[in-house]
């Protein structure tokens, strides 16, 4: 098995997005991951871009619950602040039942 290497940061991100969504994490693919550093004048952090795929059994739900109030959510990753979150585009509904959706989020360290 493969194991994609990521932040701190972007572990906690993505092990939250998967809570949110309320299915065994084994439901939930992620097919990509692209972390950059990210920095202004006063604070500094990463944007990430988490490619997911959840199957079914209902992954039109676990998607539902997922984007449900996504941009106003509160995350608990220690050390960080998620500043911004979104899903990107519409998620796509593939013929074997599966949805696939991009998740864009910014945290700043605190």
């Amino acid at each position: 098995m493969n194991r994609l290497r990521m932040s701190p940061a972007a572990a906690a991100l993505l092990r939250a997005l998967v809570a949110r969504a309320a299915v065994p994490r084994d439901r939930i693919l992620l097919t990509e991951i692209r972390s950059t550093d990210w920095q202004s004048l006063t604070f500094v952090g990463e944007r990430h871009r988490f490619a997911l795929r959840v199957i079914e059994p209902q992954s039109r739900e676990a998607v539902d619950r997922l984007r449900k109030g996504l941009e106003d959510a509160e995350f608990d990753i220690p050390g960080h602040i998620v500043a911004d979150v979104a899903i990107i585009g519409q998620p796509k509904r593939a013929p074997d039942g599966s949805m696939s959706l991009i998740v864009e989020a910014l945290t700043i360290e605190e």
